[in-house]
C-alpha cells in the first residue's frame, strides 16, 4: 500500500464525516461550512488521483472545482446575511458594540445576531 493509496482512503473518510455533517447540521451554516469542506475534499481527491495516475488533465478540474466552491460560498454568506439586515457589500463591523454581539443592556442580541 502507497503512501498515496492511504490518503485516498483518508480523503474518503473525510468525505463521509463531511457528508454525514451536511445531512444532520442542524442549521443551513452548518450545511454551508459542512459543504465548503467537500468541496475541499473533492479537490483534495483529484489532487491525489492526478499525483497518482500522473494525468495532468485533472488540474484543470480542480480549478474549476475550487471557483464553483467559493462563488458558492460568497453567495450564500451574501444571502445569510441579507437575512440578518445587513447590507450588501458590507463588513459587518461599524465600531459599535451591537455589531459585535456584546451583550450591552440596550443592544442585547443571541448568538446568532438575533435581537
Amino acid at each position: 500500500m502507497t503512501l498515496l493509496t492511504v490518503g485516498l482512503v483518508l480523503v474518503g473518510a473525510a468525505l463521509l464525516v463531511a457528508l454525514v455533517r451536511f445531512v444532520l447540521g442542524p442549521s443551513a451554516l452548518d450545511r454551508m461550512v459542512s459543504l465548503d469542506a467537500i468541496v475541499a475534499i473533492i479537490m483534495s481527491g483529484l489532487m491525489i488521483y492526478a499525483a497518482m495516475t500522473g494525468d495532468s488533465t485533472v488540474l484543470p478540474a480542480v480549478v474549476a472545482v475550487s471557483l464553483v466552491g467559493f462563488l458558492g460560498s460568497s453567495t450564500v454568506a451574501r444571502f445569510l446575511g441579507r437575512g440578518r439586515g445587513e447590507r450588501p457589500g458590507s463588513t459587518g463591523s461599524t465600531g459599535s458594540s451591537e455589531s459585535t454581539g456584546s451583550t450591552g443592556s440596550a443592544g442585547r442580541t443571541d448568538t446568532e445576531g438575533r435581537r
